[in-house]
């Protein structure tokens, strides 16, 4: 370790699913390079003050954001080693801010498009005499403020649209609609999201989904698994995606592009492309400035042997990547679990014993199942809004628990076993759901 305990490295804002992320990259960063860490958060609460040796109460959404940062931060001014941005509300002030404090980090003009789906549809409109002869498709689009405006864009496409917040991760407010759906409820159900606009897609006419992740020059191909109908929800991520050559190549030229257009170069990436069976076209879903979600660096430390978060780490503390990744060894897959029938969860005596719980899942599991050589490893319990939960989940936040899995086999038929440890998660927590509220949860 070389000792500085005196510097810092700034990490600015996060998304509270991160929590473990960020201490992970602290605990590294002061093991490693001997710097403290200080964390820019909007309302810090007792958790960020355990896992940050500084934080300070800063709003990366707030207009004067950057102007209240460089105030903040003056006290720290030179004791600043480097600096990163964790979430999707800080992915341009957040740059802008590091800009202004001469810390490196990726355009902060470009990252507007990784963080307004709008301005990113746009972007592609304008270079699409380019990007088009490279194979990308490139969906029409529209900005909606009303019904009637909705009804006019489904009805020049209706083979179907996508209705979705311009600035929100995670699927949430994610709408498939056609001709026949209920375009009053649909807006209904986005009106939460209608400050931060709403924009509204040609539903990408290709199947297969993956995500093109990495940091810097290093990059890795992720193979979604999502659910059909009204609610696209992922349910689970398999690293690496099974590909042939085709494929591998257009979705890594398709996914270099998108970093283009929004400004990567050194930092995380997380670009979510759709192709067609012959791998022919691709569609950029979205692109993202960060870290991928569920866990898929996880997945990546196991089958690649390197730690994404502790890289982030030594670039932009001044440390080379390394040239390549290795070769990609097993196969890993991040598992959604959810319930078989809408209800109410007793999440007092869920809380009480989750890890308890999938271990009943895993004992029927392995009851069924030939037993194989795995590891099961990240299983997070997700906070739910309220109690209720459903059968069919509209965003990634009505799972009730994820968890990731290692197979060394490469060949493992992993689509049968996320379904199999599903199916065995959702018989063992059903005993914990009711049909009506549990007299617990209406005392409180």
């Amino acid at each position: 370790m070389t000792q500085n305990s005196n510097s810092f490295l700034l990490i600015i804002d996060y998304n509270l699913s991160r929590i473990e992320d960020v201490a992970s990259m602290r605990k590294y960063a002061y093991e490693r390079y001997g710097v403290k860490t200080l964390l820019l958060r909007a309302n810090p609460a007792p958790h960020d003050y355990r896992i940050a040796d500084v934080a300070l109460a800063l709003d990366p959404c707030k207009p004067d954001f950057v102007i209240a940062g460089l105030k903040a931060l003056a006290p720290f001014r030179q004791q600043l080693r480097g600096g990163l941005v964790f979430s999707d509300n800080a992915v341009q002030s957040g740059a802008q801010l590091l800009e202004q404090l001469n810390l490196p980090v990726d355009n902060a003009t470009l990252a507007a498009g990784a963080f307004s789906k709008i301005l990113y549809r746009q972007i592609e409109a304008e270079h699409r005499s380019i990007l088009e002869p490279q194979g990308m498709f490139i969906p029409a689009h529209t900005t909606i403020h009303n019904a009637d405006e909705l009804l006019d864009f489904v009805r020049r496409y209706p083979e179907g649209v996508v209705l979705k917040p311009a600035c929100e991760g995670n699927n949430r407010g994610v709408l498939f609609l056609n001709t026949n759906a209920d375009l009053q409820q649909a807006l209904q159900e986005v009106e939460p999201y209608f400050s931060g606009g709403i924009i509204c897609e040609q539903v990408i006419p290709l199947q297969q989904e993956y995500s093109f992740d990495g940091l810097g020059h290093l990059h890795f191909i992720t193979e979604k698994c999502s659910a059909s109908g009204r609610y696209p929800v992922e349910t689970g991520q398999i690293l690496p995606a099974r590909l042939n050559q085709t494929q591998e190549h257009l979705l890594t030229r398709v996914g270099k592009l998108a970093n283009v257009l929004v400004g990567q170069c050194n930092g995380p990436f997380h670009n979510e492309i759709k192709i067609d069976t012959d791998a022919t076209q691709a569609a950029v879903v979205e692109p993202n400035r960060r870290p991928a979600g569920m866990k898929i660096w996880s997945l990546a430390e196991r089958v690649y042997g390197l730690n994404f978060y502790h890289l982030w780490v030594d670039r932009v503390l001044g440390r080379p990547l390394p040239k390549q990744l290795p070769a990609p060894q097993g196969i890993a897959a991040t598992i959604m679990l959810g319930c078989a029938h809408d209800g109410y969860l007793d999440l007092t005596a869920v809380k009480d014993e989750p890890e308890r719980l999938f271990n009943r899942a895993l004992k029927l599991y392995n009851k069924a199942e030939i037993n194989q050589e795995l590891e099961w490893f990240g299983f997070t319990l997700l906070p739910i809004q309220g109690n209720r939960v459903r059968a069919i989940p509209k965003d990634n936040g009505d799972f009730i628990a994820m968890v990731c899995v290692y197979s060394p086999n490469a060949e493992l038929d992993i689509l049968k076993l996320k379904t199999a440890i599903s199916d065995c998660w959702q018989q063992i927590i059903a005993a914990y759901i009711y049909h009506t509220q549990p007299m617990m949860a209406l005392a409180s």
